[in-house]
């Protein structure tokens, strides 16, 4: 283990967080705000412990092996949301440490569960920060640091590849460092699209990076409390359509500026995300347009709403523009059948990932093959190539160890008083990224009322979810850190 080079790869990447930090001081002064000062220092703070670590750990082996990779990334990802944290409860706006890292953890991890009850009685500045988070955590911040490092080397993949969700972890390009320039040129050029969309489309120019901000990361964070339901339709569309654009593989987008636009649209988990969505988003207008009939909503306002919220849940977003809570029994089961499914491998999406979802499926039928002609020799093909033993292995073993780590999370949330439908959505929110569940933490609710012990649980699923459970368990892995 090359602790040397742990520690400062954790230096930069505390430094990275005081530059980062600098954008929500500008946005106060921008608007005259006194928390300007929280924000300094805990730049200040960061910068200091950056150059610290970088100092007292010069090494000159700048390989980072498998065990290196997930520790780093295991571990920054908590620094970042320890450091993260701090403006909030040194400008008061969250006095409470536990509930500022909780805010924290869920901004970085693009989940959006939330403990304000008041968010339109924030900063611009904290409003910024939090919605900020998401955008760093979407992409990964150790993607952008790969990205702009000249010393990146093909090492590096094993940082990618831990930070990066899905199964199957490819370069687009032979230099690594070029496949992350393009990854988030990709990811800049489209969070600007939707920004200047949002912006011609009625929203000012705060609200439109915000939630841009929100959207590019799948997060949900907003500056409103009753979330995008207070924009206009226009607005609604655009972000809905932008959920599902940012929940596709980003693979694909590269694909379609090489001008291979036929292998892109004939990607198999493409075609059964968009169609989940597609058959989601019917089966719920149906079953929710006598509700929204009844209160004077039209065709147009049932299948919007509808729309939304399929692509909110799928990408793991969790903006809302109605109350789903109010939506019959059925259309509530799809919500949190979304929840577990989530986006594309590739995207910014939480949940277990389409692609896992059919590859499961395939392995199967499979089996069921196997079954029945004993002596057939069967495989697992996807995206047209067949996949090795060890891929499907890994498929199995991650579903196994996910149930097991969210099985866990409820259990140990389960004193808390709010009843089976809170809690488990909850768990199941906070793990897959998504934010909202249902009843107490519907999409008008909050995390709030739970314990400081229930808060910290749900961070740890959050970022498990976030880093795909096993680079956040190796790095906190006795036996990781042995010689």
């Amino acid at each position: 283990m090359n602790i040397r080079m742990i520690f400062n790869t954790l230096g930069r990447i505390s430094i990275a967080e005081a530059i980062l930090l600098l954008l929500p001081l500008l946005v106060c002064f921008i608007y005259g705000e006194a928390t300007w000062f929280g924000f300094a220092v805990t730049a200040a703070i960061a910068l200091v412990l950056g150059l610290l670590l970088c100092l007292c750990f010069r090494t000159k082996n700048s390989v980072i092996y498998a065990k290196e990779g997930f520790a780093i990334v295991g571990i920054v990802w908590v620094i970042m949301s320890l450091i993260g944290a701090l403006p909030f409860t040194i400008n008061k706006e969250i006095p409470n440490y536990i509930d500022a890292l909780f805010e924290t953890v869920s901004g970085f991890t693009t989940t959006g569960a939330s403990i304000l009850t008041d968010v339109e009685a924030m900063s611009h500045g904290g409003l910024f920060w939090r919605s900020f988070t998401h955008w760093i955590g979407g992409m990964g911040v150790l993607v952008f640091i790969t990205a702009i490092s000249p010393g990146a080397s093909d090492r590096s993949s094993h940082i990618l590849k831990a930070e990066m969700p899905g199964p199957i972890f490819g370069k687009l390009v032979p230099r690594l460092r070029d496949t992350a320039k393009i990854l988030y040129l990709i990811y800049i050029v489209l969070t600007l699209l939707e920004i200047v969309l949002l912006k011609v489309f009625g929203m000012n120019w705060f609200e439109s990076f915000v939630h841009s901000f929100g959207t590019a990361g799948t997060g949900g964070f907003g500056v409103k409390a009753n979330s995008i339901g207070a924009y206009n339709p226009a607005c609604q569309w655009i972000i809905a359509v932008f959920m599902l654009i940012f929940g596709v593989n980003f693979n694909l987008y590269y694909l379609v500026l090489i001008r291979r636009i036929k292998p892109a649209l004939k990607s198999s988990e493409l075609k059964v995300y968009l169609l989940i969505v597609a058959a989601s988003t019917a089966i719920i207008s149906v079953n929710v347009f006598s509700t929204l009939a009844a209160t004077g909503g039209t065709v147009e306002e049932t299948v919007r709403h509808s729309f939304f919220q399929v692509s909110s849940i799928m990408t793991t977003t969790g903006y809302s523009t109605t109350d789903f809570n109010l939506w019959p029994g059925l259309s509530k089961a799809i919500i949190l059948t979304l929840m577990f499914i989530g986006g594309c491998a590739g995207s910014t999406a939480g949940g277990i990932k389409v692609s896992r979802v059919v590859i499961l499926v395939k392995m199967i039928g499979k089996e069921f093959r196997r079954m029945l002609h004993p002596r057939s020799v069967a495989s697992v093909k996807f995206e047209g190539k067949r996949l090795d033993e060890t891929t499907t292995n890994n498929v199995g073993v991650y579903l196994a160890v996910y149930l097991a780590c969210m099985v866990t999370a409820f259990l140990l949330i389960s004193f808390e008083p709010f009843g089976f439908e809170s809690n488990f959505t909850a768990t199941v929110a906070c793990f897959n990224n998504v934010g909202p569940g249902l009843a107490e933490v519907g999409p008008m609710g909050s995390y709030a009322d739970y314990t400081g012990f229930s808060k910290l649980v749900l961070s740890f699923s959050m970022l498990l979810g976030r880093l795909e459970i096993f680079p956040l368990l190796l790095a906190i892995s006795p036996s990781t850190w042995r010689r």
